[in-house]
This record gives C-alpha cells, sequence and structure tokens, in this order.
C-alpha cells in the first residue's frame, strides 16, 4: 500500500479523475491510453488485469465486504480503477473530423447517458456533444451501462444545443431531432431519404420536456418514432438506440 493512501482514497474522486468499475471496464480505460492512479482488486482472487498496471500505481487488495462498503453497490467487483480525466474535445476540432455525432439535451441522467453512448458507438457515432445540463459520460454509472465504451467515444460540452447547429450545418451535417409531436416526420422514412453518404447529427432531449422550441426549430427534421396508441414516448436511451438504427444503419459500408 502506498504511503499516506488508503482503499478509502478510491471512493473520493476528483473533478480531475473517473472510477471504472469491473475488470472489462478497466481494462477498456487502459485500452483507451488513460492513465491509471490507484486499483483496488479482490485480496483472495486478484483480478488479471491487476498484473498489467504499471510499476508505479499502486494497487490495494481487500475481502468482499470491504469492496462492497467502497462501491455502495452492495456488489463486489473484482476490480474497481482510479483513472487520470482524459482532456474535454473542443467542439470546433470535433465536428469537422466526424462522420456523425450525438447531441444530447438536458439529459442529466447518467445511466442514459451511459446506454446512448453504447448505442452510438454501435452505430458509428464519432462523438458526444453534450449541454451544460447533460450527464457527465464517464461518470460511474455511465460508464458501467456502457460497458466501457464511453471511453473510446470522443465528447465535447457546449452551453446550449442550438449555437453549434450552424457550425453542423457548415459542415455538411443534416441535423435531425426527436421529438413525440405528431407535426414531425416518420423517422423511418426521413432514414429512407438520407443519402448512403450523408453526415448526420441526431439530437436527444430530456424524457419529461423534450426539445426547447429554440432547438425544434433550428432542426432539418423534427422526426418521431411511431408507436402504438396511447404511449407517447420511450426512454431516452431506447428512443436514441432506435434513431441511430433508422437513420445510421445503411452508412455503416457506405
Amino acid at each position: 500500500m502506498a504511503k499516506g493512501m488508503t482503499p478509502a482514497d478510491l471512493e473520493r474522486v476528483s473533478a480531475g479523475h473517473f472510477v471504472a468499475e469491473g475488470d472489462l471496464v478497466v481494462e477498456r480505460a487502459l485500452a483507451a491510453g488513460c492513465e491509471p492512479v490507484a486499483l483496488l482488486t479482490d485480496a483472495e482472487a486478484p483480478a488479471t488485469v491487476a498484473s498489467s498496471m504499471p510499476s508505479h500505481v499502486p494497487v490495494f487488495a481487500a475481502r468482499a465486504e470491504a469492496r462492497r462498503m467502497l462501491t455502495g453497490l452492495g456488489v463486489a467487483l473484482d476490480v474497481i480503477g482510479l483513472f487520470e480525466r482524459p482532456p474535454t474535445r473542443a467542439v470546433d476540432d470535433m465536428v469537422p473530423t466526424s462522420r456523425h455525432l450525438l447531441l444530447a439535451e438536458d439529459v442529466d441522467n447518467p445511466t442514459n447517458i451511459g446506454a446512448i453512448a453504447r448505442s452510438a458507438a454501435a452505430f458509428g457515432v464519432d462523438g458526444l456533444i453534450l449541454d451544460r445540463n447533460s450527464a457527465d459520460p464517464l461518470a460511474r454509472r455511465a460508464l458501467r451501462v456502457s460497458m466501457g465504451t464511453a471511453l473510446h467515444m470522443r465528447h465535447a460540452r457546449v452551453d446550449d444545443i442550438p449555437s453549434i447547429v450552424p457550425l453542423l450545418r457548415t459542415h455538411g451535417f443534416v441535423v435531425c431531432g426527436l421529438t413525440p409531436r405528431s407535426t414531425a416526420e416518420d423517422i423511418a422514412e426521413v432514414g429512407r431519404r438520407l443519402p448512403a453518404s450523408a453526415r448526420v447529427a441526431i439530437v436527444l432531449g430530456a424524457e419529461r420536456d423534450g426539445l426547447s422550441e429554440r432547438t425544434l426549430a433550428a432542426l432539418d427534421h423534427s422526426v418521431r418514432i411511431p408507436m402504438a396508441p396511447g404511449i407517447d414516448s420511450l426512454n431516452v436511451a431506447a428512443a436514441a438506440a432506435v434513431a441511430c438504427h433508422s437513420l445510421l444503419a445503411r452508412t455503416l459500408s457506405a
């Protein structure tokens, strides 16, 4: 154990760090080039990834009860890693170098952000752009739900979504936003009309309020997912997966 440190230090996460929970997420953090700070593993059966830690990184070992207490999950994960947080990308650098983007407005639940990041990666999205009210893709719950894929997904912060729509259009993006409004276009029909070479930005809003009026007014297409009578919306993470499939699936081989 490193001098002056205890396993509890793993739970005191500053703004410059993030926590990776479970062997897969820790492995993906290392594969993404993230710098480890400390590792906590099972005292009786250390995780294999512990042997991959650089020699200067302290590795702590604890029994199941201590690990359950540290995570607050009631689950004794085999390994937990504390890592240096990678720098947030600049929007001006990310937009020109992306084929597809996903934008989040007021999506403040990290579980939803994690699931969105996982779906986005599956359909070839190059980056997430989040407004100031949306959750952190590297939050503990977000990383768990994304299975660590959020670590390989570039992300940037902006004050508000409408302000960057002109930049997206300058770089040839078609901007599509999800809304349950009956006046919106059927998302499947919009997807069929988009050329396979299209650069697409998909905008998602909060589940309760949806996209703001300013954001809706800035879109190229307001799109809706057809649903059974009496159902007006999906969980935003589920809607993101449907939207990515409807608007981007044809572009995967283009």
